[in-house]
């Protein structure tokens, strides 16, 4: 019977050995479950992939060093905060310290000097003003039962009602909220010395870093720049200038104003009367441009709590003129000034200040109108410009025949009536 090629179903054909003479071929690897590799021993257990190890540990590592750097940013988010007051307040008196330099002086001892100034002007601010705080409460203290004498009259006139002094100040002495009260400022006395201390030492820290970034600005911008090439050099030494020139500007424009403020409302204070009218000046000033959004209302409160206790009518009138004088500044004064030094829109200043509270709180709100004129004044730059073409719409006017589609619709002769 000749041999067929066809083979019974379901019976495979046998797989012929490999003979010993010819080459052993090779069994194909196939992928099993897992991921692994079998290893065609015959065994028919996985093997794990070579790279399998290497990339764990990497991902192990990775996920370390990012927790490591997380705790260490949130550990070290106060010291990188004052670094960074430090170095706007370094720029801030790069000019007078380069000044200084270039007429023949030690950098370092222009810088101290400059320093050393605004420290004496601090303090001795800080302590005439601290001098008639104490005096101011020691008065108020003093006249309280006068006042309170006068409060009860004319509620009793008024109201007709029977109180009297005493029982007021003995209901007042008995009551519950008041023995808190002093509970909780006793206890809180450790707290307030704790944050006092805390303060003191952060601002030794800002000085101390703002002395150094101010001493070895050269020093520090050479050291950066020997890391770059000339190309990126360049564009450093662009920003800093420019930091330098946006920050000197600020301050420039805000003292003027605090100058003009601090006038305005001295000849306010010296004509009703009120005492130590140049300090309170000094203070409006100061608060009123140097504290942004709020300060305006900071600076008014203490002029007006003192004209109160010379005349209760002198308080409205500082009232009064605190909110007219603010609106003369924000739409007179304050666009001429900042227009040649930050030149910012407003719009964009009040935005600026807003998103720096609310990353960095009140450092933020000081140093964020700075920052973004440096850098719209930096990608300014990089900003190709064009010629406006001459449109009505481009200065703030409509054209003929109205709007744009009422105007088509003229142009058109579509309204007309049949």
């Amino acid at each position: 019977m000749a041999p067929t090629d066809e083979t019974p179903q379901g019976v495979h054909p046998p797989i012929p050995s490999p003979s010993p003479s010819s080459p052993r071929s090779p069994v194909p690897a196939l992928a099993g479950s897992g991921g692994g590799v079998r290893d065609g021993g015959g065994d028919g257990r996985a093997r794990m992939p070579h790279w399998l190890p290497r990339a764990m540990i990497l991902a192990l590592g990775l996920v370390a060093c990012f927790q490591l750097g997380s705790w260490a940013f949130h550990q070290l988010i106060g010291l990188l905060i004052n670094v960074l007051i430090a170095f706007f307040l370094a720029l801030a008196v790069e000019p007078a310290v380069s000044r200084m330099a270039s007429s023949g002086m030690r950098r370092g001892l222009a810088t101290f000097l400059v320093f050393f100034g605004v420290v004496v002007a601090s303090v001795g601010f800080v302590v005439m003003l601290g001098s008639i705080l104490a005096g101011q409460i020691i008065q108020i203290v003093e006249s309280f039962p006068a006042y309170l004498d006068s409060l009860i009259n004319w509620l009793n006139e008024n109201f007709h009602t029977e109180l009297s002094r005493v029982a007021v100040q003995d209901s007042l002495l008995h009551s519950d909220w008041l023995q808190r009260y002093v509970q909780n400022s006793a206890t809180g006395v450790l707290d307030v010395s704790t944050t006092v201390l805390g303060g003191l030492f952060r601002l030794l820290t800002i000085f101390l870093f703002s002395f150094y970034f101010a001493a070895d600005g050269p020093r520090l911008r050479r050291g950066l720049c020997s890391v770059l090439p000339p190309a990126k050099q360049a564009e450093v030494l662009r920003a800093w200038e420019i930091a330098v020139e946006k920050t000197g500007g600020y301050i420039y424009s805000r003292g003027l104003m605090a100058l003009v403020s601090g006038v305005a409302h001295y000849i306010l204070l010296a004509t009703l009367g009120v005492p130590y009218a140049p300090v309170l000046a000094v203070w409006v000033g100061l608060v009123s441009q140097f504290i942004p959004t709020i300060g305006t209302y900071l600076a008014g409160a203490l002029p007006m709590l003192i004209a109160f206790t010379v005349a209760p009518w002198y308080a409205l009138w500082v009232l009064g003129f605190v909110l007219l004088y603010q609106q003369f500044e924000n739409y007179v004064l304050q666009p001429k000034l900042t227009a040649k030094t930050v030149d910012i829109h407003p719009a964009v200043a009040f935005g600026s200040v807003i998103a720096g509270t609310a990353l960095l709180g009140a450092v933020g709100a000081l140093i964020a109108i700075p920052a973004i004129a440096t850098l719209q004044a930096f990608l300014g730059a990089y900003v190709k410009r064009y010629a406006v073409m001459d449109d009505p719409r481009v200065h703030g006017t409509r054209r003929r025949g109205g709007g744009s589609v009422l105007g088509w619709v003229r142009r058109k002769g579509l309204g007309r009536r049949r």
